[in-house]
C-alpha cells in the first residue's frame, strides 16, 4: 500500500498546477498529517475543533502551511477557531459571520472565509441554497474583520454523475456572476468543490480548490497500527 507521502505526490502530479489541495484530515493522526506535509500538502483541513487542537499541538505551525476549518462551525466554538485557523470554509449564515467578525475584532485579525453553498438543496444539510448566496454575501460584506474569498460546496452524496455535475456547474455559475460584480470585502478567488470520489469532476466544472481525505490517507480502518 502506498504511503501518504507517495499518494500526495501522485495526486499533485496529476492535477492542474492552479488547483490547491486541502488535505481533509478528519480522524487522522499527527504523524499522518506530517507525512502529508512532507509530500507537498500546504493546506490542512479539519472538521472538528477538539480533534484539530490535539494534532496541532504535535504538528505545530509549519512555514507555508495553512489550517482551514472545513466542518460545520457552531457559534460557541468560534473564539478558539479564529485563533487557530487561517480560513473558515463553511460560513452559511449572517449570525455565524457576525460572531466570527466579533471574535476576530477582539484579536485584531481579519479572517478569510468561503460561503458554503448547499448546491443540492438538501434540507438536512448545512449551507445556503444557491438562490440565497448573493443575498447572504451582501449582508456579510460590510463586516470589517471578514474577507469573503469565494465559495465552497459539498455536493450531494450520490453516484449519479449528472446530478453532481449540475450542482458543481450551478455553483461555478454563481461564482462567475459574483466575480463580475464589485462588492467591498469580496473577492471571488477560491471555488472549493470536490472530494476523493468527485474531485476530477469538480475540476472539470471549475474548482480551483479540492478537499481530499481518503485518497491521500486511505480508509481509516487501513491505518497502520
Amino acid at each position: 500500500m502506498a504511503t501518504v507521502r507517495e499518494q500526495v505526490k501522485k495526486l499533485l502530479s496529476e492535477i492542474p498546477p492552479y488547483v490547491e489541495v486541502v488535505a481533509a484530515a478528519k480522524g487522522r493522526t499527527a504523524e499522518e498529517i506530517i507525512e502529508a506535509i512532507e509530500g507537498g500538502i500546504r493546506i490542512i483541513g479539519e472538521n472538528y475543533l477538539q480533534e484539530a487542537e490535539k494534532v496541532y499541538k504535535v504538528v505545530g505551525k509549519v512555514e507555508g502551511v495553512q489550517w482551514h476549518f472545513i466542518g460545520h462551525l457552531q457559534r460557541n466554538k468560534v473564539k478558539k477557531v479564529v485563533e487557530m485557523f487561517d480560513m473558515i470554509q463553511t460560513v452559511d449564515s449572517y449570525e455565524l459571520a457576525a460572531e466570527i467578525d466579533r471574535r476576530c475584532k477582539q484579536i485584531n485579525k481579519i479572517m478569510p472565509v468561503l460561503i458554503e453553498v448547499n448546491s443540492g438543496r438538501e434540507v438536512q444539510k448545512f449551507g445556503v441554497f444557491p438562490e440565497k448566496v448573493e443575498e447572504l454575501i451582501n449582508a456579510i460584506a460590510p463586516l470589517q474583520n471578514i474577507r469573503i474569498l469565494g465559495l465552497m460546496t459539498m455536493g450531494p452524496l450520490t453516484e449519479d454523475i449528472k446530478v453532481l455535475r449540475e450542482c458543481f456547474k450551478e455553483t461555478k455559475e454563481i461564482f462567475n456572476r459574483l466575480q463580475s460584480k464589485t462588492i467591498n470585502n469580496v473577492v471571488m478567488k477560491y471555488l472549493s468543490m470536490g472530494m476523493s470520489n468527485s474531485y476530477q469532476l469538480a475540476i472539470e466544472e471549475g474548482a480551483n480548490m479540492i478537499r481530499i481525505g481518503t485518497l491521500l490517507f486511505g480508509h481509516r480502518d487501513e491505518r497502520k497500527n
